[in-house]
């Protein structure tokens, strides 16, 4: 399946509108008081998700342009893994000033008392590094390096997951699916029949070479 510039555009353009008009509806959500009872935390959560709704997406995109037959997709992988830096950001940043006031001091004793945020901040370090190392600049400098530290978005895929799991008080179901989402979604990468084919013939030409001329006999 091919798609023009046009068409690409237009794509980009959705996603944009996806990705900021969810941020214009929590806004106008929070001044119009419709956040509940407890509005930090539902913001915190909210952003938390957008985060981890965006990875799954952007961890989608390659499977779905190999198997799906939609190379085009490959070119909105920066467009998502940024807008999902970009809600990570927001989750942090809600959580550091409606929640601690900026306090570092208890920042320190929440680390201690809920290894969750380490997790998240673990996770967070990584985007944070792929968002920065995007740049097609930085992209050419770093050479094959780059990928090396592109592949940690799997490690960040397993992170983000866990930190949900422990810092809600809902119950395990939603993480647990999370979970299972993103480890089948690790598997799709590792497991690549293509590989295996090349393996398969490698073998056949070892098993080819290995035995005698029998032409070169009989002459």
């Amino acid at each position: 399946m091919r798609v023009g510039k046009r068409g690409l555009f237009t794509i980009k353009l959705l996603m944009h509108i996806g990705a900021l008009g969810a941020l214009v509806w929590l806004i106008l959500a929070v001044l119009s008081g419709q956040m509940g009872a407890e509005p930090v935390e539902r913001i915190i959560h909210f952003t938390g998700m957008g985060a981890l709704n965006l990875l799954v997406i952007t961890l989608v995109v390659s499977p779905l342009a190999k198997y799906g037959k939609m190379g085009f997709l490959l070119q909105t992988r920066r467009l998502l893994g940024l807008y999902c830096f970009f809600y990570a950001s927001l989750h942090i940043l809600a959580y550091l000033s409606f929640d601690l006031l900026f306090d570092f001091g208890l920042l320190a004793k929440e680390i201690i008392e809920r290894p969750y945020i380490v997790v998240g901040a673990i996770g967070f370090t990584i985007l944070l590094a792929l968002a920065v190392t995007s740049i097609n600049y930085l992209r050419r400098k770093m050479g094959r390096n780059w990928q090396k530290l592109h592949n940690l978005i799997y490690l960040c895929a397993l992170l983000i997951p866990l930190h949900f799991y422990w810092s809600v008080k809902s119950g395990w179901i939603e993480p647990a699916l999370y979970a299972s989402a993103l480890s089948l979604l690790l598997l799709t990468r590792r497991f690549k029949p293509g590989r295996a084919r090349k393996r398969a013939g490698k073998g056949q030409l070892s098993s080819n070479s290995e035995m005698p001329d029998t032409t070169e006999a009989k002459a």
